[in-house]
């Protein structure tokens, strides 16, 4: 290809928009345009690296042994609403209705989909294990999306449905797709870490992330550098203990105009840790009291699964003043009748705590959680912080920000029992298959190599899913010679398969040399006047600057020794 016939738009300033260095080098490098809020137009660099992404995922899942197929992006309601989750599913589903007012959805997610293409099948135990996988676009209506493609409305995912008869099976299946995401990202050049996550809205009984630390990263996840313990903030959990406090009578304080647990605390003179936060929430419509330490925050994840598969909610101040007699601010399940509590781990047998009174500009103090409350359940509900014991070693936790790049789920039964998806078992009768769900962000891949693997001047491509593999650079005009061997040695290099670019613009070389680092191709070969005096081009490698002179005729020699010193790995 050459420079000149090329569409490469790229920016010399960055866009004022672009925050993360991803999103300000893909619109810098001229990968990508925005065309509105969370949705993205990929120029033929972008799209080059996005195909050499999919490559690589189609490689290896097709060596895992799931089969590709291709799924509509648009899908009726009536599945959805089997499901559960046309309503749970909440605002970031696309919903409309074409002419004769039948209700549709631009798929987030295939599960329901899939579990219908599954049970038309009619399995038989002999059918089993299946895997299915596809490269599709979703489509979520995220309320504020940002950095650049990795939060995003319109991305293209890879998405495998695994169907098994039995626990086992999947569990071999989730193990397998779970290998093919290492080598998929290890061929990406990508560095990972593996964490343990909540299913959330997919549900099912467990699932793992697959996570690229960065500083711009949306994911919090804990991590025992002793251990190797891991896990997204959503679930972690550590032996962090309770300190213990002065059993005391029940004492009603006034508490004027002090609400927060900062102001509560400092009016009283106690450490936060001694305050009960009493949070009321509406779960299918009933009031459930959440209860956590002064200190601690709830975390919503973790709620979710203690309250069960009801849509929760934060009460209203209405809701609040209904169900307690007071104001936010100044209430607790003391004496309050016929509301659930689900209250941490972390108060159990607690005493000498202070939490509302129930009355407004008053609280409690000596309250006991096991004398003035009856509890429903104990839970592990609260955020962990930094530097808080391992729940595996007891070694401090550290909390790093990370990426999402891709999460497997174990699905079990959710899908086929809901949607009665079954398959004839070994004795004749029908059981439910057990299914697991496999993603992987395509766009988030390629702006994650990018997140790692940049300098000051641009973008550095792992050959594997660069753009192009050799820049041929022309200084010079391409009716002289050097024009003529350049084309010649591009010409020579794409009849060895190689994958090039021979910049032949009229432009100053420091224009071209600002470019070239820019797009972050891995290899340049700069032809020029002044080195075919010596006889001789130059090899310059983007990722370390090292340069080589050599003969023209020696130049996929060269090549073949970076190939062979991993230069470019995955070719």
């Amino acid at each position: 290809m050459l420079w000149s016939k090329a569409f490469i738009p790229t920016l010399k300033e960055v866009p004022a928009e672009a925050e993360m260095i991803s999103h300000q080098l893909m619109l810098r490098a001229g990968l990508v345009r925005q065309l509105t809020a969370g949705v993205y137009e990929y120029l033929p660099l972008g799209w080059k690296v996005m195909l050499k992404v999919m490559k690589i995922v189609r490689e290896e899942m097709d060596k895992a042994g799931a089969q590709e197929i291709y799924l509509p992006a648009l899908c009726p309601a009536e599945i959805w609403q089997e499901s559960g989750r046309w309503e749970s599913f909440g605002d970031e589903m696309f919903r409309l209705k074409d002419r004769k007012k039948r209700e549709y959805a631009l798929c987030p997610t295939h599960e329901e989909v899939i579990t219908d293409l599954a049970r038309a099948q009619r399995f038989s135990y002999r059918d089993l294990p299946q895997n299915w996988y596809q490269m599709q676009v979703k489509f979520r209506d995220e309320p504020r999306p940002r950095a650049g493609v990795i939060r995003v409305r319109h991305f293209t995912m890879k998405d495998a449905y695994s169907m098994d008869r039995d626990q086992n099976g999947l569990d071999q299946s989730y193990l397998s797709m779970r290998e093919a995401y290492k080598k998929i990202f290890a061929r990406c050049g990508l560095k990972y870490f593996i964490v343990g996550a909540s299913s959330g809205l997919m549900g099912g009984s467990g699932s793992q992330e697959f996570m690229v630390p960065s500083p711009s990263g949306e994911d919090t996840c804990a991590v025992c550098e002793a251990c190797g313990y891991a896990a997204n903030i959503q679930i972690a959990s550590s032996k962090l203990q309770a300190p213990k406090y002065q059993d005391l009578p029940l004492l009603e304080v006034s508490t004027p105009e002090k609400r927060t647990v900062e102001e509560v605390s400092q009016f009283l003179k106690v450490p936060a840790s001694q305050l009960m936060k009493s949070l009321l929430y509406m779960a299918d419509g009933q009031p459930v009291f959440i209860l956590v330490r002064g200190d601690d925050e709830a975390n919503e994840d973790k709620l979710q699964k203690a309250i069960g598969n009801a849509t929760f909610r934060p009460a209203t101040p209405e809701e609040v003043l209904k169900h307690t007699g007071a104001n936010v601010g100044f209430i607790s399940p003391v004496g309050v009748k016929g509301v659930r509590i689900i209250a941490d781990h972390l108060l159990k047998d607690a005493t000498g705590l202070v939490s509302g009174a129930c009355k407004d500009h008053f609280h409690y103090q000596g309250i006991s959680v096991n004398r003035d409350l009856k509890i429903d359940e104990y839970a592990d509900i609260r955020t962990i912080k930094d530097g808080e014991p391992c729940p595996e070693c007891g070694k401090p936790l550290g909390l790093t920000q990370a990426i999402e790049l891709g999460h497997i789920f174990k699905l079990g039964l959710k899908y086929s029992q809901a949607l009665n998806a079954n398959f004839t078992d070994e004795d004749g009768t029908q059981k439910p298959l057990v299914m697991g769900s496999y993603g992987i962000g395509i766009d988030r891949i390629a702006a994650c190599v990018i997140e790692q693997s940049h300098d000051k001047d641009g973008i550095i491509w792992p050959a594997a899913v660069a753009p192009y593999q050799v820049l041929i650079t022309l200084l010079g005009d391409p009716s002289s010679e050097a024009g003529r061997l350049a084309l010649k040695i591009h010409d020579d290099l794409i009849q060895a398969g190689f994958d090039v670019l021979l910049d032949d613009r009229p432009e100053r070389p420091g224009f071209k040399f600002k470019d070239a680092d820019l797009t972050g191709i891995p290899v340049r070969i700069n032809v020029g006047e002044k080195g075919l005096r010596e006889g001789m081009v130059e090899i310059r490698q983007r990722k370390d600057g090292q340069v080589s002179k050599v003969r023209p005729e020696e130049i996929k020699l060269k090549l073949q020794e970076l190939t062979a010193a991993q230069i470019w790995p995955g070719r």
